[in-house]
Order: structure tokens, then C-alpha cells, then sequence
């Protein structure tokens, strides 16, 4: 197992253990916290959400696939898991549901290219004739980090509450950002300035 692959699945522990903390309270939190929140707010929240990240997955992907290398998958995972990890940090100031919906959106764009890049990323440098195993330990693990953040939320939100709680979970899905930073010189590219990569040129029509 590489350095790469290695790095990965640390930052998707980090990431997904912190998302963990949010997941098994969001409802909760949106009832109990939220002026004017109801159990379709959560409903609204969740679907839009998903609506975001399905209709811009495809999007991105066309994006990444255009460029050749790693650089491009390496800046979307970085940039998408950075904008979702200031999320649960904007939940502990949200107070309607409006802002809960805002959220959901800036969530939901970090979702698809963290998405993209994650998975190019993976997919281009896990072992060959050990892609099995090696994403059996991604899943693994991150499902393991999973479990143990909904117990532990449990306990933080009864014992310190919801602040306490966003604020472990974005600073978990923070520390994603800085392990994949740590790989900025193991992906081809990131250095190269003649690299032809830049956020107007990657958005511009075919």
C-alpha cells in the first residue's frame, strides 16, 4: 500500500468519523435549535443536500476528466473537503432554516468534488491485484470511525451539547484537509507551474 492510498484513507477516517458526529443528531439539532424547525425542514435540508451533490457530480467529473495527471482530481478533493468541513463550524451559528438550507448547498458542492477527486485519486494509484483488499480497508475503517463518532456524539451532545459537537466534528473533517496537504508532493503536477490548470480554464466549455 502506497503513500497515497495510505493518506486517503486517513483523511476519510478523519473526515467520515467527523461527519459521523453530525449525522445521528442533525434531525435533532434542526427541531431542537432551529427557530421554526420541523421535521420537513429536515426533509428539505437532506434532499437538497443530495440534489446538489447528484447534479454536480457528473459536472465535475467531466471537468477532471479533461486534464491529464493528478493535479486537477488532487485540487477538487482538496477544495471539496475544506468547503464541507466548515459546515458543521456554520451549523453551531445557524439559527433558521434558511441558513440550514445555505449550508446544505455549500455542503453538497463540496460533496461532488470531494467525490470526484477522491475517488480518480484512488482509483489511479491503488495496487494492482489488491483493488479488493484495498478498498475493503477504506471501508472498514471509515465505517468503524463511523460507529464510534455516533456513540461518542451521544455523549457529547448530553453531557456539553451541539456546539461542542459541531466543533469536534469540522475540526475531525479539518484535519482531512491536512493530511491530504501532506500530499501535495506525491501528486504529479501540483509543482509544475507550466501545468495548464487554472479555475477559469477548468470551467470553460469544450
Amino acid at each position: 500500500m502506497n503513500k497515497i492510498i495510505k493518506n486517503l484513507i486517513l483523511t476519510d477516517i478523519a473526515f467520515w468519523t467527523g461527519w459521523g458526529m453530525v449525522t445521528p443528531v442533525f434531525a435533532i439539532f434542526i427541531t431542537d435549535r432551529i427557530v421554526g424547525g420541523t421535521a420537513l425542514t429536515v426533509g428539505i435540508a437532506v434532499s437538497i443536500y443530495w440534489l446538489c451533490r447528484s447534479l454536480l457530480v457528473f459536472p465535475f467529473a467531466k471537468i477532471v476528466d479533461k486534464y491529464q495527471g493528478q493535479k486537477d482530481d488532487y485540487l477538487f478533493l482538496v477544495s471539496g473537503n475544506f468547503l464541507a468541513a466548515l459546515v458543521p463550524f456554520g451549523y453551531i451559528f445557524a439559527i433558521y432554516p434558511w441558513h440550514i438550507y445555505i449550508l446544505q448547498v455549500a455542503y453538497g458542492i463540496g460533496m461532488a468534488m470531494s467525490f470526484v477527486g477522491w475517488r480518480t485519486i484512488f482509483t489511479k494509484n491503488i495496487m494492482e491485484g489488491k483493488e479488493a483488499r484495498q478498498w475493503a480497508v477504506n471501508e472498514a475503517t471509515l465505517d468503524l470511525g463511523i460507529a464510534l463518532a455516533g456513540i461518542f456524539t451521544g455523549f457529547v451532545v448530553t453531557r456539553w451539547g451541539y456546539v461542542v459537537a459541531f466543533s469536534i466534528a469540522g475540526t475531525l473533517a479539518m484535519i482531512s484537509v491536512i493530511v491530504l496537504l501532506c500530499l501535495r508532493k506525491e501528486i504529479e503536477g501540483v509543482f509544475d507551474r507550466r501545468f495548464p490548470f487554472n479555475i477559469i480554464d477548468i470551467f470553460r466549455r469544450e
